[in-house]
């Protein structure tokens, strides 16, 4: 007959605590270690991982500021273009504004002839109509010129359009000003030595013009005191 102590329990169930403990840590360990012989490593791949990282954040700010560079290049490109089709426009206004010089020029020129200073009182030059880009519409220019009138005052007076038109095959004609136009400003006239005038008037966009004649009147006469017709 033998006799053997009795183990406690809780030292029993210390000792398997301490065995299973044992067992993970092993397995955890083999498992851990069978993952880096086949080439799989977990810290290599964290470090991969933030270095990706940190190579796409490096991407993603150049790529921005690219993107920055390249709008800043289109405004520069806009506004240069903006610059040039301005430039074109006042280098087109120049051409024109210098041609009409050289007519005007001409004109002075031909008032000093012999023929101009036998000629006394108002004279129109230039009268010009011409359509403009909407149907119906048209533009006017003239240029009024004094010769032999006294220095010392204005020419005081006023202009019209006399219009000849045919409308659907029947004759019309047509007075601007209107009555109550407001644009009937523009055809007072008031001047010492020349005087260039330019408008537009408008007629129905199915007429069309036969001929246009302008008269002009100094203020207190009815009667024209020069005339010019210009047909169409």
């Amino acid at each position: 007959m033998s006799v053997r102590a009795e183990i406690p329990w809780y030292w029993r169930w210390l000792a398997s605590a301490l065995l299973l403990t044992a067992c993970g840590t092993f397995a955890f360990w083999i498992y851990d270690a069978g993952r880096r012989y086949a080439g799989f490593d977990r810290d290599t791949l964290q470090q991969e991982l933030s270095d990706t990282k940190r190579s796409l954040d490096t991407a993603e700010s150049e790529l921005a500021r690219l993107r920055a560079v390249a709008n800043a290049a289109d405004n520069r490109l806009s506004i240069e273009r903006t610059a040039q089709q301005r430039l074109a426009q006042q280098f087109q206004g120049l051409e024109q504004e210098n041609a009409r010089l050289r007519e005007e020029l001409a004109t002075f020129e031909s008032m000093l002839s012999s023929e101009a200073r036998q000629k006394q009182g108002l004279s129109i030059y230039r009268f010009k109509i011409e359509p403009e880009v909407l149907p119906g519409e048209y533009r006017y220019r003239l240029l009024l010129l004094t010769s032999g009138l006294r220095r010392d005052r204005e020419f005081q007076g006023r202009m019209e359009l006399v219009v000849k038109l045919t409308e659907d095959g029947r004759s019309a004609m047509m007075i601007f000003p209107e009555s109550g136009q407001a644009s009937a400003a523009a055809f007072k006239l008031a001047f010492k030595y020349f005087q260039r005038v330019e408008g537009t008037f408008r007629i129905a966009p199915k007429a069309r013009v036969e001929s246009v004649q302008v008269r002009v009147y100094e203020s207190g006469s009815t009667e024209a005191k020069a005339m010019h017709t210009v047909i169409l």
